[in-house]
């Protein structure tokens, strides 16, 4: 299986999307010995009974790059219909997210005060954040590579950049990773998301809602609340298709509810 890893590498994806294909593929050799198009529709109706859309989908999109790498691109399989909802589903609202950081801040807890405000101000992925450094703050931006080998710029807004350099300067944090483990070292996307958790359940929060992508939601949201641009808003979210972004002008769903509570009088 290095091949096909090193396959992947040279096509320039990243680390989370080479490990999802890799384990779609050790899933796939879990039940059956080799590749045939009778396996492989019966490794569709495993997924289709074990898993929801789009992790299906995701599970297909690996094994039809392991068919590519194969030469045996006939036999790719095609993805399932993914009904797309009306609304968005577990996403903070600005009262908890505000409540969040101002308890973050009171109790001091300022490392993790900063991993907060920088999911919701910035809109990056878990995976885009641990990777912010202090040279990004005094930048102001930090520019990654997508697996399309496209730069993706995010933007530090001005409030965020002159509170975090005053903090970091003032422990003596002026290089590296700015999201450290207890270890000191670069913190993990599961480290993370683990330890939003703790917070959450510290201060009795809704813990649908306490998970990183939850902030990257707000940050969209709050965006298009201020400034309706669509267009510039699937810039900075790195969506490939403005459709993805179209998303965000859809209420969630306790706002739907409150509206029906608000509307339907009869």
């Amino acid at each position: 299986m290095q091949e096909f890893k090193d396959y992947l590498k040279r096509e320039n994806l990243s680390k989370n999307t080479i490990d999802s294909y890799q384990s779609s593929v050790d899933l796939y050799f879990t039940r059956y010995d080799k590749i045939t198009k009778d396996n492989l529709l019966s490794f569709k109706a495993f997924l289709v009974d074990t898993y929801k859309g789009k992790t299906i989908n995701l599970r297909l999109q690996g094994i039809n790059k392991y068919l590519e790498f194969i030469n045996k691109s006939t036999l790719k399989l095609k993805f399932v219909k993914v009904q797309q909802k009306t609304y968005l589903e577990n996403v903070i609202s600005d009262a908890d997210y505000e409540f969040l950081k101002n308890k973050l801040w009171k109790d001091e807890n300022y490392e993790w005060y900063f991993v907060v405000r920088f999911l919701g101000a910035t809109g990056a992925r878990v995976s885009e954040l641990i990777q912010f450094k202090y040279e990004n703050i005094t930048r102001g931006y930090i520019d990654l590579y997508t697996k399309g080998g496209k730069i993706r710029r995010i933007f530090i807004p001005a409030a965020l950049q002159k509170k975090a350099l005053a903090y970091y300067d003032s422990i003596g944090r002026t290089s590296g990773y700015l999201f450290l483990n207890a270890k000191g070292q670069q913190i993990t996307t599961r480290g993370l998301s683990h330890q939003l958790k703790e917070l959450g359940k510290k201060y009795k929060m809704n813990l649908a809602v306490i998970y990183p992508h939850s902030f990257r939601h707000r940050f969209a949201k709050n965006f298009l609340e201020k400034h309706k641009d669509i267009a510039l808003l699937a810039d900075l979210m790195g969506h490939e298709s403005i459709e993805t972004t179209r998303i965000y002008l859809r209420k969630t769903s306790e706002e739907q509810k409150e509206v029906v509570d608000k509307v339907v009088t009869w």
